[in-house]
């Protein structure tokens, strides 16, 4: 269910910017907007590391807009005096190794991940890779706000250059952890269909199968035009082709990713999709099942993961929404894996970021290894249900008190406020918070049965629109 209250095109937060391309400043990601924002990345990371001269690295997916706001983003880098390292087409995971492996102060990823081709986004990265915590953000907001800042000199500009091997660099880091056996994928003779919406995991995804042994690959929508055939968010409803094509192929098994490569959807060899909640349920398990330890997924994910890291001898925990959450609670409890249910893996021994190439390579040897299908695979795992829906509200809500009242509604139960909040049930729940990239809540409910999942969040549904009715 969706109520559209306003429309708002242009979303500044701590985790950078988001928006539609054109339309007026401030209402818009436009050109003066870009331009402030990655001034203020730029001021900000200068304070992170004093006295030298900063590289930073940009890349970008293959929507339409791409060039010209890479173009922005690297001319006010190098007019900031920072050095410019641009791998041009790439995915959001190999920007943050490239990072590291480049010893660069930061990094950003042109990409406005799962949103239509209207939209575009800057993601921002520390020098380890990965995305700003919430308080460097606060303090990039405060940058942002202020205007106070200047650009350098002409003797002291950046220095612009470009370079297209960190794709091939991060396959290769791929291929040497241990639990990715290309010798079983390639004695496997797998026929893979590969759905990459039009962007650049059509460059990256086939390269990395033919490095991985797999004998055959049927390609669709593999050209990074950015003109992306269907809805780019992986979900199952957006699938209909790949899922026609695997039939039609007679292929092992199918994989979708979103434009900059992070979510990993996974279709079984009867065309029927896994659910983006069991990519990671999948990946895990075979982890699990070769180094024991502790897992990590946020509070809106599957507790099919709880499930099977117990049974694994390891501890689960829950972290606010959020990849830079995530990843706070996989340092601080020694996870093995972990990620978030739409279908983003993080594998800690490679980096700490959403990755569905090292997610494809883990799963493709566990499939090989194991000896099954993806659907006998799936059989295995606990199986439970989600509804996700979404309600979007005009400035004049206050969200966080919808959210208190329904928090009060329902004080009998478990209930946890980490992030919005979380009410638990007999093998049930529903989690309720708003949106970091969208002005929304989202209401997602779980339970072991669909139409119990579907009940609850309509359950919550109505109590939303009785407060709203009432104020």
């Amino acid at each position: 269910m969706f109520f559209n209250f306003h429309d708002m095109t242009l979303i500044k937060s701590i985790s950078g910017i988001r928006g539609t391309i054109g339309g007026k400043p401030d209402e818009g990601l436009t050109p003066p907007d870009i331009v402030r924002f990655i001034t203020a990345y730029a001021c900000f990371i200068k304070s992170q590391a004093t006295d030298k001269k900063l590289n930073v690295v940009i890349g970008r997916d293959a929507r339409i807009s791409g060039v010209m706001v890479s173009n922005l983003v690297s001319g006010t880098l190098i007019g900031m005096g920072i050095d410019v390292l641009d791998i041009g087409l790439t995915t959001t995971p190999t920007v943050e190794m490239a990072v590291t492996d480049s010893a660069s102060d930061g990094g950003i990823i042109i990409t406005a991940s799962h949103n239509p081709k209207q939209w575009n986004a800057l993601k921002l990265l520390n020098s380890k890779g990965e995305f700003l915590s919430a308080r460097d953000g606060e303090e990039l907001m405060k940058i942002v706000e202020s205007g106070n800042y200047s650009y350098v000199e002409v003797d002291k500009l950046g220095v612009y250059s470009v370079s297209d091997r960190y794709l091939l660099t991060h396959i290769d880091h791929i291929l040497d952890i241990p639990l990715v056996d290309r010798e079983a994928i390639k004695n496997a003779h797998f026929s893979v269909v590969v759905d990459a919406v039009n962007s650049t995991g059509g460059i990256a995804i086939p390269l990395l199968l033919e490095v991985l042994g797999v004998s055959t690959v049927h390609r669709l929508y593999c050209e990074p035009t950015g003109l992306f055939p269907h809805n780019p968010e992986p979900l199952p409803e957006h699938l209909s082709a790949i899922c026609e094509e695997v039939v039609k192929q007679k292929a092992d098994v199918g994989f979708v990713v979103d434009p900059d490569v992070d979510r990993l959807a996974i279709i079984n060899e009867f065309g029927e999709p896994l659910g983006e909640e069991y990519t990671l349920v999948a990946v895990a398990d075979y982890i699990l099942q070769h180094k024991a330890g502790n897992t990590v997924s946020n509070l809106s994910s599957s507790q099919a993961l709880k499930d099977i890291t117990e049974k694994a001898g390891g501890n689960y925990f829950a972290s606010a929404v959020g990849e830079v959450n995530v990843v706070e609670m996989m340092k601080k409890q020694h996870a093995v894996i972990g990620g978030e249910g739409n279908g983003g893996v993080i594998y800690p021994d490679l980096h700490y970021g959403r990755d569905a190439l090292v997610g494809i390579a883990l799963f493709l040897s566990y499939l090989a290894k194991s000896g099954k299908t993806c659907s006998t695979l799936r059989a295995g795992y606990p199986s439970y249900f989600i509804s996700k829906n979404k309600i979007e509200f005009g400035p004049e809500i206050a969200l966080d008190d919808i959210l208190d009242k329904i928090a009060e509604q329902y004080k009998d139960h478990d209930i946890s406020r980490i992030d919005g909040v979380k009410i638990h049930f007999d093998k049930s729940w529903v989690h309720l918070r708003k949106s970091n990239t969208e002005p929304i809540i989202r209401i997602y409910a779980e339970s072991d049965m669909p139409e119990k999942a579907d009940h609850l969040a309509s359950k919550i549904l109505n109590d939303f629109k009785e407060i709203i009715n009432s104020i």
